[in-house]
Parts: C-alpha cells; sequence; structure tokens
C-alpha cells in the first residue's frame, strides 16, 4: 500500500443500526423509502448514512429481493441538453432509492432500439424507461417486454400503441401558445416546420398549431408546413435547408416560422442567418427548445420551455411504482405544462 493512502471499510446496515440505538431492519426500511418508517427517523438515517459515506451492497439486496435494482433508460440521443436534463431527473430519483440506471441511446434507429432492449433484458433489469426511436411506429417489442413481466413506462414520446404509464408535456397547448404568440404580435403567414413521425410528440404539436390558426380566423395553407427527417444531423441539415428555400420562395412568404424541436430550432436559425435573413424583420422565429444558449443566440431565441428534469424524475416514480406494487389494472398519461419564453426573435412587427 503507498503511503498516505487510507483504506475506508463501507459501513454496514449493522453499522448504523448500532450507532443510532436502532435495528438493522429499521435501517433498511428508512434507506428504501418505506411508508411504515416516521419521517424523523428517515431523517436521521439517512443523514448519517450520507455523513459517513454508505453504500448500499446492491448485489447482496437483489438477491434478497429477487430484483437487480437496476433501470433501463432507452432514449434517442444524449447529445442535447433537453435529455441530459430528463436524464438527470431519472437518475437523482433512481439514485436516492437505491436503483441503478443503464443509458443506451437508439440513434433514432427502430432496429437499434429493438436490439438494445434485447441487451437490457439479459442484463436482468427491473424495468424500462423508454422514449421512442424516430422511426418506432411497432410497439410490440414493448409488449412483448410487458409480457415478460418488465415494466415499461413512456417518456417525453408518447404513443397509443402502448397501454402503460407515460410522462410527456401538454405538446398540444405548448404548440397553440407559440402560435397565438406569433399572432398576436402581428404575424399572420405562419409556418411549421416538424418531424416526419407518428410520435403524438410532433403530431400534437401540428394539431396546437393548427387550433391556433383556426381559433384566429387565419386559413391554413398547407404549402406552409414542412415534415422533414430528423434521423441525423446531415438529413436534418439537408432537409431543413431544402424546406426553408421553398418556404421563403413562396409569394407571400411566411413571415413568421414555429419549429416543433430542440434540433430544429437552433438549426433553423442558423440557416437562415446563412441564407441572408435579418431574424425578426425578415422573418420571426420561435421554437421548442430547452438548450441553455437560447438566451445568448442572436437574436435571443424565443422558445417554449419543458419541464425536462420534472419529466425524467415522475416517469421514474411511475416506474418504481410499478415494479414495487405490480399493478397494471389502470395506468395514468401525465402531461406537464410548459413555459413560453419570449426573445427578440419574435418581437412585435413594427
Amino acid at each position: 500500500m503507498q503511503p498516505g493512502f487510507i483504506m475506508n471499510r463501507n459501513i454496514t446496515l449493522q453499522d448504523i443500526a448500532k450507532a443510532l440505538n436502532i435495528s438493522a431492519s429499521t435501517v433498511s426500511r428508512a434507506l428504501t423509502d418505506s411508508y411504515q418508517i416516521g419521517a424523523k427517523t428517515k431523517k436521521m438515517v439517512l443523514d448519517y448514512a450520507k455523513q459517513h459515506h454508505y453504500v448500499p451492497n446492491r448485489m447482496a439486496r437483489g438477491l434478497k429481493e429477487g430484483k437487480s435494482r437496476s433501470i433501463g433508460v432507452l432514449v434517442c440521443s444524449i447529445d442535447n441538453n433537453f435529455m441530459a436534463q430528463m436524464l438527470d431527473g431519472i437518475d437523482q430519483y433512481c439514485s436516492e432509492r437505491g436503483y441503478q440506471i443503464i443509458i443506451m441511446q437508439s440513434k433514432e434507429l427502430y432496429e437499434q432500439e429493438k436490439a438494445n432492449i434485447n441487451l437490457l433484458y439479459a442484463s436482468g433489469i427491473d424495468g424500462l424507461l423508454i422514449s421512442p426511436s424516430y422511426q418506432t411506429i411497432d410497439f410490440s417489442h414493448l409488449t412483448h417486454l410487458q409480457e415478460l413481466g418488465i415494466p415499461v413506462v413512456l417518456f417525453d414520446r408518447l404513443s397509443k400503441h402502448i397501454d402503460t404509464h407515460k410522462v410527456a408535456v401538454d405538446n398540444f397547448k405548448g404548440a397553440y401558445d407559440a402560435t397565438m404568440h406569433l399572432i398576436n404580435n402581428g404575424y399572420i403567414t405562419i409556418a411549421h416546420v416538424n418531424w416526419n413521425t407518428e410520435l403524438s410528440v410532433a403530431t400534437k404539436r401540428f394539431e396546437g398549431y393548427k387550433k391556433a390558426l383556426e381559433d384566429a380566423g387565419i386559413l391554413l395553407n398547407n404549402d406552409w408546413v414542412k415534415f422533414i427527417d430528423t434521423t441525423n444531423a446531415e438529413t436534418l441539415t439537408l432537409q431543413l435547408d431544402s424546406a426553408l428555400n421553398e418556404l421563403m420562395a413562396l409569394n407571400p412568404r411566411p413571415n413568421a416560422i414555429f419549429t416543433a424541436t430542440d434540433l430544429i430550432s437552433t438549426k433553423c436559425l442558423a440557416l437562415l442567418h446563412k441564407k441572408g435573413y435579418h431574424i425578426p424583420n425578415d422573418v420571426a422565429l420561435i421554437g421548442f427548445s430547452n438548450t441553455d444558449l437560447a438566451e445568448i443566440l442572436n437574436p435571443s431565441l424565443s422558445t417554449i420551455h419543458q419541464p425536462s428534469f420534472e419529466i425524467g424524475s415522475l416517469a421514474a416514480q411511475q416506474l418504481l411504482s410499478l415494479i414495487a406494487t405490480k399493478d397494471t389494472s389502470s395506468f395514468e398519461t401525465i402531461l406537464l405544462p410548459t413555459q413560453l419564453h419570449i426573445r427578440a426573435s419574435s418581437r412585435s412587427k413594427d
């Protein structure tokens, strides 16, 4: 052993119990947030465990409970701020309750999504949290997982093709608010750029856009609407560039654009700059985006902000509840409210 190196022995449940003069079973229940233990005792145990760097023996607990105490989390990609914030919410909720998470990426590919699920199942996960890929229209791989006794919860991207708990934002209301904000600021010819998928995250945003136009007495022009492939960054850029060229060649051309995703929003701003358009004088812009850069972009980007951390945390809560109770008699869909963040890119017309 190197000089100055000190090996610390992990304290055990028995060590905590002895120090606090309570039973080991009480300590165990307090650490797993059992309803049988009062708030005062839970706090005392948790504080002591944290101060003394208690690390639970997951393997021993798993053998005793017949669980791995691991959760599979399958997402399209982890390279954007919105997804990272949701994963943070999932991780915090799970880790506080003695579960570890295994994160995998589908890269928006259906076949990779299925392959990842097979790997997660083979690893012995207790449940799966999934934000389905762009390509996913067949959910039989997920319903089969449920048949095998593995609970599944959808988050962010929802679908009617699977019966389970689902957590997302109210995409319809968010899109309605974004479009109505543009209308109230004097914009009438409003284009919409969305992603070409059957997932409700896209369809609900399109419906919200159409409803706002209808309520304002504005006839929908199908030429204003573009659906693009967002499977990868290269395809997204090429198709968005082509879509913007078509939109800005219309007569009359749109004087505002509502974009439906984080990546489309920021890429649209960059491409419009590259094409020489001044925002918002030539064309206003608002989009769904949780990027931290929205405030410092030029101009600052108006956005629909989503409570991403809360989506992740609530989804994890729903899944751990399913694991604990195995109650599949009824399922809940939770839609959290969005927030309209108004910045320079959609300011009122002069």
